[in-house]
């Protein structure tokens, strides 16, 4: 007996109900910086320490990271979701700014959001292409946080935001 595969409708409500932390991601490459909203992050190692993102293969972020071999991961508060709707595209960079959001050059020269309530820098330590998108390690080489900040880190749940499942129109 043959199974058949979910339709694609199935697979979109499925995997949109994976719990996904919301970030930016910062890259930077010489003077071009860029930041990009993504909600697949995941740690994959604890020695080394090791995080992973998937970044889609035409975004301008793939072409920094892949250039740059760096990248950073700024967490956001719950409370400011509307964020992530400005880095859905291409960020416009205007001096220590990205889409009017303050920022500064971590030691690797990424972009790290001065708003953000925890984040960390990371060197590239692989990138392995799965078919629409790359997922990109690092290792940690700078961190910080909020100490005054108590509250939950963004998720996609706190949004109206879709992502993942069947590529559609846009992705």
């Amino acid at each position: 007996m043959e199974s058949q595969r979910p339709s694609d409708e199935l697979i979109n409500q499925v995997t949109w109900k994976i719990p996904n932390a919301l970030a930016l991601v910062g890259s930077g490459s010489g003077e071009e910086w860029n930041a990009m909203t993504t909600s697949w992050i995941t740690q994959v190692s604890m020695e080394p320490v090791l995080v992973g993102i998937g970044v889609d293969n035409a975004s301008v972020t793939h072409r920094l990271i892949s250039a740059g071999g760096a990248f950073s991961i700024n967490l956001w508060s719950a409370a400011d979701t509307r964020t992530f709707v400005k880095f859905s595209k291409p960020a416009h960079q205007e001096g220590l700014t990205l889409n009017d959001r303050p920022v500064r050059a971590g030691v690797t020269g990424v972009p790290l959001f001065e708003e953000a309530v925890a984040w960390m820098e990371l060197t590239l330590h692989s990138a392995t292409n799965f078919g629409t998108h790359t997922f990109f390690v690092g290792g940690i080489v700078d961190a910080g946080f909020d100490p005054d900040y108590e509250g939950p880190v963004a998720a996609m749940s706190d949004t109206r935001m879709k992502y993942g499942g069947v590529k559609r129109g846009g992705h």
